[in-house]
């Protein structure tokens, strides 16, 4: 697991519990997206609509359950961004 997927995980976990629901997903990354990719946590290509937000979501949610943790976006977004 990469450092940028922790710092990306801590930035779209808007309420702090170690857990990312789809509206935090897609929220954070319509409020912090671009500033997330100026600063170069994620790259300007991973700035998407929220229908590309909520596939991502979909494909991190690898248990069902409607909530990401850790170790689940960690998976997702080390691959998709080439931080593996």
């Amino acid at each position: 697991m990469s450092d940028k997927a922790r710092r990306l995980f801590e930035a779209l976990d808007l309420d702090g519990d170690g857990l990312l629901s789809r509206e935090e997903v897609i929220v954070a990354l319509r409020a912090k997206g671009p500033s997330l990719a100026a600063a170069g946590v994620i790259p300007s290509w991973g700035v998407q609509d929220t229908d590309a937000s909520s596939a991502l979501f979909d494909a991190a949610d690898q248990n069902g359950d409607a909530v990401l943790s850790f170790e689940e976006f960690t998976a997702v977004v080390d691959r998709r961004f080439g931080w593996s």
